[in-house]
């Protein structure tokens, strides 16, 4: 053995690879109980779902290998290549891919089906961490936003072509990366308001204040965006006296209003566009009293804001597939449907319900057993463990996932290199979209929108995927001491 692969051996962090290596064990364990049929006695049967995925797992430690043994520089220096070859393959797979489930984004190869928007999320992860450690990146520069978007929703949009809604939306998680690079927190703000605004909006609209005809989702939303434009001037321009007198003109004035409407039936939302197209004159009086320049943002935050509101119903009910809106309306509580979009997430917390503290053991799992729960090997395995093992194992699972989420955390912080630790935030925030979306939806927190767990689910596009992403990180650490 050389000198060079002692070395690498030694700078690896083994911490990581003993965590994914009990995820592995623990995930295939977890495929045998979800996909175990009474009378079935052999696991490594490759006709059975058990059998494949070993073949999956033996073949990611190869995988694993071969991107250990590759130098670190390889993966700088070939970013953009991988990341142009994988967003040809996703323009090719709209074409050539079968419908299956009527999405359009399995390439059959012989016997073996692979899910090109899985190995995306890798190709992604390097050309981002390529163009952000360039030296003359600021997040401060607009044309270095544009293009790190660009670089984002290229493959996003490709992948919603394919009509896999789902996996497009992990690619979300790459914006938490930007955050961490320098991103104005103001834009997260921005992304949280539109999280509010659309739950709000969509799941109060029909919804009407007691003794009015006043849609209480309008009227809660175009309240906060009243209440935020205060709290911004207040905040991000260091004005509280704006501010005050915005929210005390505001709250008197729709506390009069609603006590009126009580006794003259009329609605709200008239007083409110009052009080905002008010609020948008007051702005631009202090724009041109103050000449103070940045009242245009706040001014385009309410008119942005109050687009967005009137906008999100067309996007509900024009854009998305009916079985989406179903999800969503499910999750929100605007409607029940146990029979139809809302069976999967009813029997998976039946299941994990009935593993109670210490589960049923392995193999007893009687609703997983008797097929109960649609996809309980892939999107809802988590419901399997919770069933077998029962909240003990359950949060178990969960700990040793917290575990690896702080490592890549660490690992991520110590890089010597901008590229490393952009590197190593995509990883993890992919890996933590994943598990709070996966987890979340087993237990009806979120829609369901189809994605796997990490190391858990069945399939080998998934866990080569992930096992790419990490493996190619751990290289990259390994070889931060050259990096600079």
């Amino acid at each position: 053995m050389t000198s060079r692969s002692v070395n690498l051996w030694k700078s690896l962090d083994w911490v990581t690879i003993c965590i994914y290596l009990l995820l592995i064990v623990a995930g295939w364990f977890s495929v045998c109980g979800a996909s175990y049929d009474y009378g079935e006695k052999d696991f490594f049967d490759f006709s059975t779902r058990a059998g494949k995925q070993f073949v999956w797992i033996i073949c990611s430690f190869g995988l694993a290998f071969i991107l250990l043994m590759l130098e670190d520089s390889m993966y700088d220096m070939f970013s953009y290549v991988v990341y142009a070859g994988m967003i040809l393959l996703l323009i090719v797979t709209i074409f050539i891919a079968p419908d299956v489930k009527g999405s359009r984004s399995w390439l059959q190869m012989g016997p073996v089906s692979l899910q090109p928007a899985e190995f995306a999320k890798f190709a992604t992860a390097l050309a981002l961490a390529k163009y952000m450690n360039a030296y003359t990146f600021s997040m401060k520069k607009i044309n270095n936003v544009l293009v790190v978007g660009l670089i984002i929703l290229l493959p996003m949009l490709l992948i919603i072509l394919q009509k896999e809604t789902g996996s497009a939306l992990v690619y979300l998680a790459f914006f938490l990366v930007l955050y961490r690079e320098g991103m104005p927190g103001v834009v997260l703000f921005l992304g949280v308001c539109a999280i509010i605004y659309f739950i709000v909006g969509i799941r109060f609209d029909e919804v009407m204040i007691p003794n009015t005809p006043t849609p209480i989702g309008q009227f809660a939303v175009l309240s906060l965006v009243i209440l935020f434009s205060a709290g911004m001037t207040w905040i991000l321009l260091k004005k509280p006296k704006p501010a005050r007198y915005i929210l005390l003109v505001s709250i008197p004035v729709l506390a009069l209003a609603y006590y009126i409407s009580q006794h003259v039936s009329f609605n709200l939302m008239y007083v409110l566009w009052g009080l905002l197209v008010a609020l948008l004159i007051y702005l631009i009086f202090l724009t041109i009293n103050e000449r103070q320049w940045k009242y245009i943002w706040i001014m385009v935050f309410a008119l942005g804001s109050t687009l967005f509101l009137y906008s999100s119903d067309y996007v509900f009910d024009r854009v998305l597939e009916p079985h989406q809106q179903i999800r969503i309306k499910v999750v929100l509580g605007m409607e029940e449907d146990l029979a139809g979009a809302g069976y999967n997430v009813n029997q998976s917390k039946i299941a994990i319900g009935s593993g109670g503290l210490t589960g049923k053991g392995f193999l007893n799992g009687t609703q997983t057993k008797l097929k109960y729960v649609p996809e309980q090997d892939t999107d809802f395995i988590f419901c399997t463990i919770g069933e077998e093992q029962g909240f003990i194992g359950s949060a178990g699972v969960l700990l040793l996932y917290l575990v690896l989420i702080l490592r890549l955390v660490t690992l991520a912080e110590r890089q010597r290199s901008a590229f490393g630790r952009v590197y190593g935030y995509s990883v993890l925030s992919i890996f933590l979209f994943h598990l709070i979306i996966n987890v979340g939806m087993v237990l009806g927190l979120t829609p369901v929108i189809g994605i796997p767990l990490p190391f858990f689910s069945y399939g080998g596009s998934s866990l080569w995927g992930f096992t790419i992403l990490l493996f190619i990180f751990l290289r990259i650490d390994a070889g931060r001491g050259r990096r600079l």
